[in-house]
């Protein structure tokens, strides 16, 4: 992990991370009509992972740090890190596909929801929620603006749903290496933060809960759910910032 922010301000690099990104955004898109009842969360990493290799990128998150797979699987109240296996999905479930490319030596980290069948209506509006607390997190950066105003922004919405917001997980700095500088928090930590500037990469992947947001970490030491057992949803981009504003990398 870079534990200093890094700056990347030349156009080789963005082009870089635009390459990765948009791999890792098709992904997503590949994987879309796979995810019904009847497939396994094992199934769903298989199918990913030949599509990165057939696109001559290496899945980031196999073996690093000593994670088994190739993306992570989050299903219910799995908030993030869920490690695919032999689960079977069933109608009505919600599971988040967390995916990360290296091309080239650059890193395109993304995720989003799906749906299995028939869900119910407090799982779709926490999807939704979700959803648009990404971009509420989103369009709080600006350039020379700071990383505080990321999760100012995004609490501020979810405390008029009711809903509550993970903490001990955030966005991170990404580029050429996986994560660095800064912890992007999702909540308010009444504090400006580092200032954001042109240059920059980042995640924003703001996890929101039904119910508590404390989390707990399975013996797996991968896997984390939501301590009460409520879903959990969660959504990410990864940005570049630019002297006029900001470029989604993964949308």
């Amino acid at each position: 992990m870079k534990n200093k922010i890094q700056i990347f301000n030349d156009e080789k690099s963005l082009n870089g991370m635009r390459n990765a990104c948009k791999l890792a955004k098709s992904v997503l898109d590949y994987i879309d009509e796979y995810v019904k009842e009847g497939v396994t969360t094992l199934e769903l990493n298989d199918l990913c992972h030949k599509f990165i290799i057939d696109n001559h990128a290496i899945p980031a998150p196999l073996n690093y740090n000593g994670f088994p797979k190739s993306i992570c699987t989050s299903v219910n109240d799995v908030i993030c890190h869920g490690i695919p296996s032999n689960y079977v999905l069933k109608s009505g479930d919600i599971i988040n596909i967390d995916v990360t490319v290296i091309l080239d030596g650059w890193y395109g980290d993304t995720s989003r929801m799906y749906k299995v069948g028939k869900c119910t209506k407090l799982a779709e509006n926490l999807i939704e929620v979700t959803k648009r607390a990404l971009y509420v997190g989103i369009d709080a950066v600006k350039p020379y603006g700071y990383f505080g105003d990321i999760g100012r922004a995004i609490q501020q919405y979810i405390d008029t749903t009711g809903y509550s917001i993970v903490r001990d997980y955030g966005g991170h700095g990404i580029g050429n290496y996986f994560h660095g500088e800064p912890f992007v928090a999702h909540y308010d930590t009444k504090l400006r933060g580092e200032q954001i500037l042109p240059g920059m990469f980042f995640t924003i992947e703001p996890m929101i809960n039904v119910g508590k947001f404390k989390t707990r970490l399975l013996k797996d030491e991968w896997t984390v759910v939501t301590i009460d057992k409520s879903l959990s949803a969660q959504f990410e981009h990864t940005l570049a910032v630019t002297e006029n504003g900001i470029e989604i990398l993964t949308e």
